[in-house]
């Protein structure tokens, strides 16, 4: 896979597939671009897809610099690799941790964003209790990370101790990347303009509120739940997932507005 050379640390990609609009796709938090291999056949027959490996995960560098896992630091890399492949406009698609990245991404650069893909995602908290108890649970997350190493990875499709050479850049991006700080993206979700896909698994019930959330505020969202789905409906149920997916790009390249 090719490396991106990036100030705050290298970041690998791949690409795969041609075709309009490009498809850029973005892991949760200790997974890897490996977890979207069963959906690149599907999209890539007519869209250009472009994966990557947060810092501190899978293939990226995993600097000892907290300030280097800041989120803008993941949108920078996100508009680099953007870049780099030519496109001034993408659709993104995140999944958990990736789909809030793609939101902030969307509120921070709108002109750049041809449509969304939201998997198993949320937009944050408006409440401060709230958001603290999500930062305790990921300095949780890390404090595990930093006794048991990459064996406290709780077990599940998408997260796969082997992708990641050690633990130490998924606790720097547990307090970094991972943690919350205001609620500019839940407060900003009216404000976005591009077609939204919001797909969640049907057995993962922390995320439906979310999802019914987000479909409600998002000017242009559509929802679909898919059946026998967790956390990671693409790789559950990828065949379902990516008709959905597939039907929403060929949408997006024929300038159809509705979804």
């Amino acid at each position: 896979m090719p490396v991106l050379s990036r100030p705050a640390g290298n970041v690998r990609y791949e690409v795969s597939g041609a075709g309009s609009p490009p498809l850029l796709l973005t892991h949760g938090f200790g997974a890897t671009s490996a977890m979207f291999a069963a959906n690149l056949a599907a999209v890539g027959s007519r869209n250009q897809v472009l994966t990557w490996d947060i810092r501190g995960h899978g293939g990226s560098d995993y600097p000892a610099d907290p300030a280097c896992y800041r989120p803008a630091a993941a949108l920078e890399d996100m508009a680099a690799i953007l870049a780099e492949l030519g496109h001034d406009r993408a659709v993104l698609g995140g999944h958990s941790l990736g789909g809030y990245l793609s939101l902030e991404f969307a509120l921070a650069f709108p002109d750049r964003v041809a449509g969304l893909v939201l998997i198993n995602t949320g937009p944050g908290f408006r409440s401060d209790d709230a958001r603290a108890d999500w930062n305790r649970r990921a300095e949780i997350t890390a404090a595990k990370l930093a006794e048991q190493g990459l064996a406290s990875l709780r077990s599940s499709a998408e997260l796969q101790a082997a992708e990641h050479r050690d633990a130490t850049g998924l606790i720097l991006a547990a307090r970094g990347t991972l943690t919350q700080r205001d609620s500019h993206v839940i407060d900003g979700l009216p404000s976005i303009q591009a077609p939204a896909l919001v797909v969640v698994g049907s057995d993962d019930t922390r995320y439906l509120p979310a999802a019914d959330y987000m479909t409600a505020k998002l000017p242009r969202a559509r929802k679909v739940v898919i059946p026998g789905a967790g956390h990671a409906p693409n790789m559950d149920r990828p065949e379902l997932f990516n008709s959905e997916l597939r039907a929403f790009l060929d949408h997006l390249a024929d300038g159809e507005q509705a979804l």
